[in-house]
């Protein structure tokens, strides 16, 4: 939506986190005699208190929080959605002459400099980041948004067309987008969210976004490994430039790709690749403790990231962390892998904890690896120091989500870390 456009229509700001923020102070500034609504499913109070502060610092607000929050919808001309609400949520309350628009949205419409858009199931912030890090190391004026970096909309205010827009899109941020990015970086499609989507399918076509809306002046690069991303790459309009790579060389293979289409010589793209530290949390090296080496991979919340990591480490995956929230994955492919290498224990997190450990008896040939069911980190990593022979590796990659035990993967990750330290010193 132009901003022209967006500034005759009366505005409601739909959840207010961290791009809702961004949201509210990119408005203030370019509308600020605007009457802008803010509306959110938690009490006012249950916010972070730097939310809060913000919030009664502006003026000009109408704020609707708490269990009705939808039912304001119908009094603004305009939403502005957030991405971790899904549509199915808000779809009976928004009427057919109600624009329903997002931050990514707003951005893509009316950014003067080049953007370059990158998604995938898996892969998009170390994609992102080792993108952005090679523009920067060949001069480029480059900056890093979406999930990886900052959020979009304040940076609206001060944009030319030489500024370079590495951007992490997620399916949610994809969502009913009618504007694709003039570089579109496609990694992989594997089954997730599928607690947000109506169907797979759903969450595939939010994906397609990325490359719908593009056209013959604009550039694909894409995956041709993976066989879903390359049914979309055949219906797009856009320039296609493919590259191969299994999982973890995809990251680094696609970088390289845009960074020479973006004219960084071979020198600085080599230079860079080699100096990049994988990010944290993706299977990140946690140290090595009374003689076992930790792998942290807290991102793994699919079972195809957990296969790649064992497959990754190899033979000397003996212990490993599985579960977590369930979203209805199918454990299978996890649990024949798990079952043919040399896994020796698995600690499980609940509720599919127990389902991978079904699964996994489901398939036995001749024995199965040891297991525990636990409720905490702690009880977690204790258990793997008393289960995890000298020379091996225990592996944190559960397959699955955090939520439940965990606020997220971060803190999931973090956890593994602290107590992995602080065992390994006792």
């Amino acid at each position: 939506m132009k901003l022209n456009d967006l500034g005759k229509l009366n505005i409601v700001i739909l959840g207010i986190g961290r791009e809702g923020i961004d949201t509210l102070r990119f408005l203030r500034k370019q509308f600020p005699q605007k009457n802008i609504g803010i509306a959110d499913k938690q009490e006012f109070r249950n916010l972070p208190i730097g939310t809060r502060k913000i919030i009664i610092a502006g003026k000009r607000l109408n704020l609707h929080f708490g269990k009705k929050y939808l039912s304001f919808l119908k009094n603004y001309s305009a939403v502005i959605k957030s991405p971790g609400i899904a549509f199915k949520v808000i779809k009976p309350f928004i009427g057919r002459n109600q624009k329903l628009t997002s931050q990514t949205e707003i951005f893509l419409e009316n950014c003067k400099g080049m953007i370059i858009g990158i998604t995938g199931t898996k892969g998009k912030s170390t994609t992102a980041t080792l993108i952005y890090r090679t523009l920067k190391n060949g001069g480029l004026k480059a900056h890093l948004v979406g999930n990886i970096g900052e959020p979009v909309l304040g940076h609206l205010l001060n944009t030319n067309k030489d500024d370079i827009f590495v951007y992490e899109l997620s399916s949610h941020q994809l969502m009913n987008l009618h504007k694709s990015p003039h570089i579109a970086v496609f990694l992989n499609i594997f089954r997730e969210h599928l607690d947000y989507y109506k169907s797979f399918n759903e969450y595939i076509r939010a994906k397609e976004n990325i490359t719908v809306h593009q056209n013959s002046r604009d550039f694909l690069v894409y995956n041709s490994t993976d066989k879903r991303v390359v049914r979309i790459a055949e219906k797009s309009p856009a320039k296609k430039i493919p590259f191969k790579g299994e999982y973890y060389t995809a990251d680094f293979e696609a970088a390289k790709a845009v960074a020479r289409l973006c004219r960084i010589p071979e020198s600085v793209i080599e230079k860079t690749v080699k100096g990049f530290k994988k990010l944290p949390h993706r299977l990140e090296f946690a140290g090595e403790y009374k003689g076992i080496k930790f792998y942290n991979d807290s991102l793994a919340t699919i079972p195809e990231a957990a296969i790649f990591a064992i497959r990754a480490l190899g033979k000397d995956v003996e212990t490993v962390f599985l579960g977590g929230h369930e979203r209805y994955y199918d454990f299978t492919g996890l649990a024949k892998e798990v079952l043919k290498g040399d896994v020796k224990t698995v600690i499980l997190f609940p509720p599919t904890g127990r389902k991978i450990w079904k699964k996994i008896v489901s398939l036995k040939k001749t024995k199965v690896p040891k297991h525990f069911f636990v409720e905490n980190m702690e009880d977690a990593v204790k258990l793997a120091y008393q289960n995890t022979s000298k020379g091996k590796i225990c592996l944190l990659s559960c397959a699955s989500p955090s939520f439940g035990i965990f606020k997220d993967y971060k803190e999931r990750g973090d956890l593994f870390k602290k107590y992995v330290k602080i065992y390994g010193k006792r």
